[in-house]
């Protein structure tokens, strides 16, 4: 697979994909995030490419935990795009998420999906994840 961190190049792809997701990102933004995450040793941004083109992207965080054996690493965003679904795209870089995870020291992956996003749900499930029953969030910016 062609897979790799993502770089300043690729932020107008990554924006396109994060469109499909229903997050309208300016560019400009996510060239900033793209260089945050450079940054970061607990985080990787990943795009898979085809003819110097990303067709899909992952965003990998690494959670070291304290009360438990293994660390989590949770998957933010990933999106592949909706015209290369078939190429099975997705199944070669969820095993890149795991291959990195497992790594690092972790013990699970652990990932939000939206209930309207049932597409992604079977994907999940048929990857070996399970539904976990609760999710929280506080928004801070008065959403």
């Amino acid at each position: 697979m062609n897979i790799r961190k993502a770089m300043q190049g690729d932020a107008e792809a990554i924006t396109d994909l994060l469109k499909q997701l229903d997050y309208a990102l300016p560019v400009t933004a996510v060239r900033e995030k793209i260089e945050r995450f450079s940054h970061v040793e607990n985080e990787l941004l990943m795009v898979y490419v085809e003819d110097d083109r990303p067709l899909a992207f992952i965003s990998i965080h690494f959670i070291p935990q304290i009360a438990v054996e293994g660390d989590f690493a949770r998957i933010s965003y990933f999106c592949v795009d909706e015209d290369h679904r078939e190429k099975k795209i997705g199944d070669g870089i969820e095993r890149y998420c795991v291959e990195s995870a497992t790594a690092r020291g972790c013990d699970r992956i652990e990932l939000h999906s939206h209930s309207r996003r049932t597409d992604a749900h079977r994907f999940y499930e048929q990857h070996g994840y399970s539904e976990s029953p609760k999710y929280y969030v506080k928004y801070l910016n008065g959403k």
